[in-house]
C-alpha cells in the first residue's frame, strides 16, 4: 500500500481513543452480513464461554448445589451444558443493549471509508502490474476527498462521545462539516465513468452519511 493510503487509514488503537471503546467488543449488525465474520465472531464467543464455564459451574456447584441439594453428577452435567449457552446469549444482549446506537453507524462508515482506500489500493497494484491504466490527477482528486472525509469521520467520532458523555453538551462544528462536503462536491473527476469517478461518488455518499448522523446526534 502506498504511502498516502497508509496515512489515510483510521487505526484500531486510534479508534478507540476516539471513542472509548474497543470496536471490537460493540454489537454491530453490519458485521453479521459477512460471513467470514460471522464465523470469526461465533468463534471468539465459543472460547470466552469455554474459559468462564469452568469457574461459574465451580461456583454454582460449590456455593450453591452442594450446600442445598449435595452432590449431583446430574446437575453437575446440566450445568456444563446450560452455563455456555447463557454466557453466548448473556454477552449477545449486553452488547446489543450497551452499543451507542449512534457510534455503530459511524463505524459503519468508517468501514466504508476503509473499503474505498482498498479498492484505491488494488487499482494501484494492477497499474503497477501493467494490467491497468488510470489517470494520477483522478487518484489525487479522490485522495483529497478521502482526507476530507477522513476528517468529517474524525469529528463525527469525537462529537459523539462529547454527547455520550455529556449529554447536556454539544460542540457546535457543524461548518466544519459543511466545508467539507462543500469542497468535496466541488472536486471533479475528469472521466465520469472511470474507476476513480465511481470511487469519488462512494466517497461523498459517506461524507452525506456522516454529516447526516451528525444532524441527528445535535437534536439528542
Amino acid at each position: 500500500m502506498q504511502t498516502d493510503l497508509l496515512g489515510l487509514e483510521i487505526s484500531r488503537g486510534e479508534l478507540k481513543r476516539l471513542t472509548g471503546f474497543d470496536t471490537e467488543d460493540l454489537y454491530r449488525p453490519s458485521m453479521m452480513i459477512n460471513k467470514k465474520n460471522q464465523i470469526g465472531f461465533f468463534i471468539n464467543e465459543a472460547l470466552v464461554a469455554l474459559a468462564l464455564t469452568p469457574i461459574i459451574v465451580g461456583f454454582i456447584y460449590a456455593f450453591i448445589i452442594l450446600p442445598t441439594l449435595g452432590s449431583s453428577t446430574q446437575l453437575g452435567v446440566i450445568l456444563v451444558i446450560i452455563v455456555p449457552i447463557a454466557v453466548i446469549l448473556g454477552r449477545s444482549l449486553w452488547r446489543k443493549f450497551t452499543s451507542p446506537q449512534a457510534l455503530t453507524i459511524l463505524l459503519d462508515e468508517v468501514d466504508k471509508y476503509h473499503s474505498v482506500i482498498q479498492a484505491i489500493d488494488i487499482n494501484d497494484q494492477l497499474v503497477s502490474s501493467g494490467n491497468y491504466q488510470s489517470s494520477i490527477e483522478d487518484r489525487e482528486q479522490v485522495i483529497s476527498a478521502l482526507q476530507l472525509i477522513r476528517e468529517d469521520l474524525v469529528h463525527a467520532l469525537k462529537s459523539e462521545r462529547i454527547l455520550r458523555d455529556n449529554k447536556k453538551l454539544l460542540a457546535d462544528n457543524q461548518e466544519v462539516l459543511v466545508n467539507n462536503l462543500a469542497n468535496l462536491q466541488a472536486l471533479q473527476v475528469s472521466n465520469q465513468a472511470s474507476e476513480y469517478a465511481q470511487l469519488l461518488n462512494q466517497s461523498l455518499q459517506i461524507a452525506l452519511d456522516v454529516q447526516a448522523e451528525i444532524r441527528k446526534l445535535r437534536k439528542v
